[in-house]
This record gives structure tokens, C-alpha cells and sequence, in this order.
């Protein structure tokens, strides 16, 4: 019969917004807090908020969160007798759950050889068909011998997808659309997988063209109890990475829901599994699903569950690893109203959702939503570390109340200083693919065009952005005679314009920019909240200015300005004039080119890696490698030149 174990403190093993979610339910249940951090996260909020912190090293994930020994360490030095794994870096590793539980230390989570058996793809999938969960067609052989997985990807039918065995998020995955590209997919894929995972082993699977991501969230005890608490659609995803998720899934029907529910528990069942976890499938256009993975652990996207189940899920982990047996059974389970998450992240989504990096000049969360973020402004967001800063979540009563409020929500969202995916959300959940429900993973490569439409320039903001630069409060600074000449660069489009700003009375201004004339008056100014009238037309807008940048959000879009008035402004060159710059702050992963190889556009000349993700970067055009800057393990910084090229 197994037996409790209690226990008082934990060490999370982890940082950001999933560290201070375990301190928030550890805290109410009476339990002490050990964060760990790196040297670059000393200030984080994590840190100040549990009640001890240990500093594990530098800030490469290598060197820190994802050192065993030195969270080992940690959880010794501190007293900690349990350690929440959270999600990422070491959440799902079979070793350093074993090395828990070879110092005495609880493992908040599931064995350390089920976590092992799961993790690796190609097995998962054999005890998935073992259990009678169905499963894609596929190769999951030893042999990874590119010839050997050419033939089994001819075999299968394109599109066919490479997926690393180890590891998730994405990483390590490519969609192949015929024979002659799998070559180059497989070297990117197992390159990627390598860093990612320290394993290059791939596997193989026919891609499904229209599927949806539905998963299943399951709770288990050391008792051999099992229930799911329902299913979340995660099918809205770029780079094979979800960004926003729903639950209920909307369309499904009770049939496929009990089915796969069902299918969820007895995999749960056959392989021994205790604590919460997910199974997740892909649900073809015809109704049929098949298992995917198993993420043995807490998922980014737990909240939403949360919200339709009125459970916590941090809780339930907390009490299963205590030696709890389940206080619930599948008939308990209500799921109530509707809810949706989106993650916000760091990116350039007008260049293939780069990650980005830098100062977060300023952050306003909405106060009409559950937010889960660590970011406060003038924050860093690392290069190290993933590019989700928030995660914004609404209920109501039905899909159109929760998107409604998330709507709003969004709205009322800012993010000053780096570029975010903020406008591709909202216009994903105005859209009226997917609006209708049941949209596929392919949703926004197949829509995104209308998702992320071209910047344009608009005007008022522009002149919003003068006037803040020759604003003052008190009036009695200010000649009655100013006028002032401001020069202004739109940073996403490029273009500088120049505007006559001129001073009529208190907080009121006349701005004559490319032919028109606007009026607007301040009316007041508190922080980065500003109530301004553009023409006689009042509004509530946001608006921070931090050195030469100006950045608004007006009319539901940000726009940052860059002051040009003193001196001009040192842009990046594109890749055009054969300087091939880096787009974020990266390191160099590999260089498969050198000084006066002769190329043709679309070669590859090197590849970097920033945030987990690599980006390869092709030759602009036919020519000649004139230099390479840079050699694998260096890290760059966003515009640097890693390599310049001649044209032919």
C-alpha cells in the first residue's frame, strides 16, 4: 500500500510567471518557498517573492536551470524537501526527477521512468498502441541514417513531419512537402534538436493537412485513481508553438469528447502515471484522433482548465505528491462557461515571429483579466530564456462573453519598447474563421496575410508623437511664441516625416505635417497615460517617451517613433546590400560557408539560435562571400554583421 509522504518546503525549479503561480498556491497551503535564479534574473520577481532565494549560476539555461547538480544543491542548502519542477528546462528530464528521489527529495510529478518513457517520442507511441490509443502512421525505428529516413519518409507520403524524439515546443519539428526538401529539413531538424535536447534521434509521421490540437488534461494518484478534467483546443500555433488555447474545445462533439477523455484515462492507467498531465491529439477533418505526446507535467495553458473547473491545478499536483489519494471522481467534474488564454510574446511577427529581446520600457497588464506575467516595466527580457512574458486569461458564461472580455482585454494591454505579437492576437480572435470555431494548426500560415496586414502610416499618432516631444506642464515655460521643427522616424515602416508643431494656448497645439494640419490639446498627463483631442475628437491613449523613442498605442495599434530631430538615426541595412545582420540578440549555432565561396540566393551561410529557436540565414543573392564575422558559440547582438557578400 503506498504510503503519504509530506512535506513542508519547496524549491521551484524554475523562474518567471510559473515560478511566482507555484508560490501563490504553495503560500495558501501553508508551505515554505525556495526560488532558484541566475546571476541575470537576481532581481527578478520570483526571487522577491519567495520566502528564500539560492543563485545557481550564470545565466546560460546550461550553467543554471538546467544544472542538476546545482538545484540539488540548493534544495539541500535550503532545507527544501519537495522540488515543483514548473514546465521547460527541467520539467520533463527523467534524470533529474531521479536524482530527487536519490537525495531524499520529493519529485513533485510522475516516476522518473515514466517521465522517460513519455519523453521519448518513439516509445510513447508504442506504449500509446499498447494501451489502444490510436496513434499516426509513421517511422519510429532505431536507424537515423538520412538514407535510411528518406526511404521511410518516402514510404509515408508527403507531407510527412520530422519531430525530435526528445523534448516539445516545437523545436526539432519540420513539415516536409516533398522528397527534395527532406534533406535540408532533417539536417535543420536534428541540428535544432541537438541543441535544444542534447539529442539529434528523430521520428518520422505523416502530416495531416487540416488537423486540430485538442489535448486532454488528466490528474492521477499513487492510488490508481484517474479522472481527466476536460479538453483545451490549442490549434491556433505558429512555428509549431500554440498561442492561444480554449476550453471547451468549441464543435466537438459529446461522442469524440467521451472518446478521447476515455482514451486519455486509460493511458494515464496503463503506464502508472500520478500527479497531472496531458495527453494531446490531433483530431483529423474527419473526426478520427490520434495520440501526439504526453507532456508529463504542468502545462502553460493549465489556467484555462482552472477557470471552467474551479480546481487548482498547482494544488492538486501538491497534494498527489504528498501521498493524497484523489478527492474527486470523474462524475464530480462540472465544467462551467467557456475560457481562453493568449500568450504574449516577444517577437517579430512581420519577420517569421523572430524572438526578441531588450528593455521593456513600459507594461500596463488589463485589469479586467487573470494575468499571469513577471515583466513589471523597465524589466529585461533575457535572450536566454523563452519570449512569453504574459499569459492573459478570460471566462464567461459562453465562448462569445469570453471573447468579448478577452477582447477588451486586449485593448487595453501595453507593452512599450519591444516588439510583441499583440496585434496578431487580436486580430486572430476577430476573425471570422475564427470566430465560427474549430480552426486547424494551419490557421495562421494559411490566413496570414489578412492576420498581419501591412503596416500603414497613420498620421495622428504621428503628430500625437510631436507634440509629447515639445510638451511641457506648466505653461509658464513656454514662449508664447513656440514653434518648433520635429523630425520623426516611424521605426516599422522606415519612413522619417517632418512636422511644424506650434504652441496656441495651455496644452493646445497646432502640428502642420505633409500638408495637413491637426489640432490637438494634452488635457492630462499621468505617467504613460495621457487624454488627448486630436481635431475636437477626445481619447484616452497610452504614450512613454525613453531617449530618442517615443512609443504610442493609438487606435488599438503601438507605434514606436524614433526622434530624428538632433540626429539622425542609425537604422539597420537589410540584407539587400549583402550585409547579412543579425535580427535579435542570438548566438552563432553554425557557419557552413566561408570567405570566397561563390553562392547562389536562397545558400545557406550560417545559422544562429536566440531563445531556444534557430533561424537560418540564406544568401540575398548570387555572389561571393566577401567575409564571415563570426564563428560558431559567439553571441551577437540585434544589427550586428555576421557576414558580408559580393554580388556576382
Amino acid at each position: 500500500m503506498p504510503t503519504p509522504t509530506p512535506f513542508r518546503k519547496i524549491l521551484i525549479a524554475n523562474r518567471s510567471e510559473i515560478a511566482l503561480r507555484v508560490i501563490r498556491t504553495a503560500r495558501r497551503m501553508g508551505l515554505a518557498t525556495v526560488a532558484v535564479y541566475s546571476s541575470i534574473d537576481s532581481a527578478a520577481s520570483h526571487v522577491g517573492q519567495a520566502d528564500e532565494a539560492v543563485c545557481i549560476g550564470d545565466p546560460e539555461p546550461s550553467s543554471s536551470y538546467l544544472n542538476i547538480q546545482k538545484i540539488i544543491a540548493a534544495a539541500i542548502q535550503s532545507g527544501a524537501d519537495a522540488i515543483h519542477p514548473g514546465y521547460g528546462f527541467l520539467a520533463e528530464n527523467e534524470e533529474f526527477a531521479a536524482a530527487c528521489v536519490e537525495h531524499g527529495l520529493i519529485f513533485i510529478g510522475p516516476a522518473p521512468a515514466v517521465i522517460g518513457s513519455m519523453g521519448d517520442k518513439a516509445r510513447a507511441k508504442q506504449l500509446m498502441r499498447d494501451a489502444g490509443v490510436p496513434c499516426i502512421p509513421g517511422y519510429d525505428g532505431e536507424s537515423q541514417e538520412p538514407d535510411d529516413l528518406q526511404v521511410e519518409a518516402d514510404r509515408i507520403g508527403y507531407p510527412v513531419m520530422i519531430k525530435a524524439t526528445a523534448g516539445g515546443g516545437g523545436r526539432g519539428m519540420r513539415m516536409v512537402e516533398s522528397d527534395g526538401q527532406f534533406r535540408n529539413a532533417l539536417s535543420s531538424a536534428q541540428s535544432e534538436a541537438l541543441a535544444s535536447f542534447g539529442s539529434s534521434h528523430i521520428l518520422l509521421e505523416r502530416a495531416l493537412r487540416h488537423p486540430r490540437h485538442i489535448e486532454i488534461q488528466v490528474l492521477a494518484d499513487r492510488y490508481g485513481n484517474a479522472i481527466h478534467l476536460g479538453e483545451r483546443d490549442c490549434s491556433v500555433q505558429r512555428r509549431h508553438q500554440k498561442i492561444i488555447e480554449e476550453a471547451p474545445a468549441p464543435g466537438l462533439d459529446p461522442a469524440t469528447r467521451q472518446a478521447m477523455g476515455k482514451a486519455a484515462v486509460d493511458a494515464v492507467r496503463a503506464i502508472g502515471y500520478e500527479g497531472v498531465g496531458t495527453l494531446e491529439f490531433l483530431l483529423d477533418t474527419d473526426g478520427s484522433f490520434y495520440f501526439m505526446e504526453m507532456n508529463t507535467r504542468l502545462q502553460v495553458e493549465h489556467c484555462i482548465t482552472e477557470e471552467i473547473t474551479g480546481l487548482d491545478l498547482v494544488e492538486q499536483q501538491i497534494l498527489v505528491a504528498q501521498g493524497s489519494e484523489l478527492a474527486l471522481s470523474q462524475g464530480d467534474i462540472r465544467l462551467t462557461g467557456h475560457a481562453i488564454e493568449v500568450r504574449l510574446c516577444a517577437e517579430d511577427c512581420d519577420h517569421d515571429f523572430m524572438p526578441q529581446s531588450g528593455r521593456a520600457a513600459f507594461w500596463h497588464a488589463p485589469r479586467q483579466a487573470r494575468v499571469e506575467s513577471a515583466i513589471r516595466s523597465g524589466d529585461t527580457i533575457s535572450p536566454y530564456y523563452d519570449s512569453m512574458f504574459a499569459k492573459i486569461i478570460t471566462h464567461g458564461p459562453d465562448r462569445n462573453a469570453a471573447q468579448a472580455r478577452m477582447q477588451r482585454a486586449l485593448g487595453d494591454t501595453v507593452m512599450f519598447g519591444l516588439n510583441t505579437n499583440l496585434r496578431l492576437l487580436e486580430n486572430c480572435l476577430v476573425h471570422p474563421f475564427w470566430l465560427k470555431g474549430g480552426v486547424g494548426t494551419g490557421f495562421i500560415a494559411e490566413n496570414k496575410d489578412t492576420l498581419l496586414p501591412p503596416l500603414v502610416t497613420r498620421h495622428e499618432p504621428l503628430a500625437i508623437a510631436a507634440v509629447l516631444r515639445c510638451y511641457r506642464p506648466s505653461p509658464r515655460r513656454i514662449p508664447r511664441t513656440l514653434a518648433a521643427q520635429v523630425k520623426l522616424l516611424d521605426k516599422a515602416l522606415g519612413i522619417a516625416v517632418e512636422a511644424r508643431v506650434t504652441w496656441t494656448s495651455e496644452g493646445r497645439y497646432e502640428v502642420a505635417l505633409e500638408g495637413d494640419t491637426y489640432q490637438i490639446a494634452i488635457l492630462a498627463k499621468d505617467g504613460a497615460g495621457v487624454r488627448v483631442t486630436v481635431n475636437g475628437s477626445e481619447s484616452r491613449i497610452w504614450a512613454c517617451q525613453e531617449g530618442v523613442h517615443i512609443y504610442i498605442r493609438w487606435d488599438g495599434s503601438d507605434y514606436t517613433l524614433v526622434d530624428q530631430t538632433l540626429e539622425a538615426y542609425q537604422g539597420n541595412h537589410s540584407a539587400s546590400d549583402g550585409q547579412i545582420r543579425a535580427a535579435s540578440s542570438c548566438k552563432v549555432a553554425s557557419v557552413v560557408s566561408e570567405a570566397g565561396a561563390a553562392v547562389k540566393s536562397g545558400d545557406l551561410i550560417l545559422t544562429t539560435e536566440a531563445m531556444k529557436t534557430e533561424y537560418q540565414h540564406v544568401a540575398p543573392f548570387d555572389g561571393t562571400v566577401r567575409e564571415i564575422r563570426v564563428q560558431v558559440g559567439d553571441q551577437a547582438s540585434e544589427g550586428d554583421i555576421l557576414a558580408v557578400l559580393d554580388p556576382a
